[in-house]
């Protein structure tokens, strides 16, 4: 991103992914951006012009319009992390529920809803407090130090939590986490494509041997469900399960590395919820502010003439929303680059909002409020192994995070 952006006749040159800094601020030009007005005009490095939506008020208002499409299978539809070749990959298979709009997401997103209340998330507390002892037993047993928290925690509890939810055998877990890992990478394209097409093939198999027979998990579930209904669809059940099997475990994984760094960053932070653990619901919102780690990722493309926020938005525009600026806003989040876990940020951005607002919400606050707790309790003397400004932060996927976490106690 360029320097110029003071004029606002102008376009701001704005490349995905932009560094942050420190590494947990975000990107200074997102600050400039939205001091010259929420919503901006950039040209995009990839090409092509969008709005570029980084104020609060504004990204709410952008994200519960149903002018506002979804569906990446538009022409025109802002994207800068696929290209063409992936893009007609992803358009050769049923629309994720990430890209439907309207009736028919309404439609895809209803049978899932009660499985991701705050009620049935709560029955899995026990389950959630079993896996997280058992990876900081082996923690504690393993005997060498410093341990990589990313591999010895923030990853296996949500990929083992999703897995049971969804009936996905946690054997092959190395096997899917690699593949994520891929796909959300923005490096090679050629692993990326090779990484989507040999997931998608492991979920159609996996389903394939559950529509014959479908136990007690979500998707055991849902085919009954589809079947006494008459509406199971192998190939639409296969997108839902690559969507909600990516989606469980990564951001949630991200979350866990991201938020243990920074309340050991922040030790006076850390002493607040050490102290009085009814804190920690309030800290993981706070949290989940800081970081928003799935920005930019949320774009849509306008399908009518909207005016936002004093801005003529027209018909065919493609628009990003930034949650991570919205999510440093002053007008609502005072002093924003201060991490307060007793802010009370609920209204933050970092699980969308709108119809499209990420429906295992739930779930992943509980496994984080389980993870810190925890954690805190059973290693009270944990302590980063290295820097805060040397992790290796991931700059080159599109869900931020930590690709090590080096800790200590």
């Amino acid at each position: 991103m360029t320097d110029n952006i003071a004029g606002t006749a102008e376009l701001a040159d704005l490349e995905m992914p932009v560094q942050r800094g420190c590494p947990f601020t975000p990107p200074a030009a997102y600050e400039r951006l939205r001091e010259r007005a929420p919503i901006s005009k950039v040209r995009l490095a990839g090409g092509g012009e969008a709005w570029w939506v980084s104020g609060h008020e504004e990204a709410r208002a952008v994200l519960a319009d149903g002018r506002f499409s979804s569906d990446k299978r538009k022409d025109g539809f802002p994207l800068y992390s696929l290209d063409e070749e992936t893009l007609q990959q992803f358009r050769s298979q049923p629309p994720l529920m990430l890209s439907m709009d309207g009736a028919e997401h309404a439609a895809a997103r209803r049978p899932l809803i009660g499985e991701f209340t705050v009620r049935r998330v709560a029955a899995l507390r026990p389950r959630i407090q079993d896996i997280v002892d058992q990876f900081i037993d082996g923690m504690l047993a393993a005997g060498r130090r410093p341990v990589d928290l990313v591999r010895a925690l923030a990853l296996p509890v949500p990929s083992l939590v999703i897995c049971e939810l969804l009936g996905v055998p946690y054997a092959d877990h190395d096997f899917f986490q690699s593949r994520t890992a891929m796909m959300v990478s923005r490096t090679s394209l050629t692993d990326r494509r090779r990484a989507l097409a040999e997931l998608r093939a492991y979920l159609g198999d996996l389903m394939t041997r559950k529509e014959s027979e479908p136990g007690d998990d979500l998707f055991g579930r849902l085919i009954a469900r589809k079947r006494e209904e008459g509406d199971l669809d192998h190939a639409a059940l296969v997108s839902l399960a690559f969507l909600l099997l990516t989606a469980g475990h990564e951001t949630t994984a991200n979350m866990i590395s991201l938020g243990v760094a920074g309340l050991l960053t922040y030790p006076e932070q850390l002493a607040l919820i050490k102290a009085d653990p009814g804190r920690t619901p309030m800290a993981v919102e706070e949290l989940l502010r800081y970081f928003t780690i799935a920005d930019g990722v949320t774009s849509r493309l306008a399908t009518d003439d909207v005016e936002i926020g004093g801005v003529s938005i027209k018909a065919g525009d493609g628009v990003i929303v930034s949650t991570l600026s919205a999510d440093w806003d002053p007008a609502v989040f005072e002093d924003p680059a201060t991490l307060d876990v007793e802010r009370g940020a609920r209204h933050h951005l970092a699980f969308g909002f709108g119809p499209h607002q990420c429906l295992g919400q739930n779930l992943a606050r509980l496994e984080l409020q389980i993870v810190f707790d925890t954690l805190f309790r059973r290693l009270p003397d944990l302590r980063l192994a290295a820097p805060a400004e040397d992790l290796p932060v991931k700059t080159d996927a599109v869900v931020y995070g930590l690709h090590e976490l080096p800790v200590t106690w």
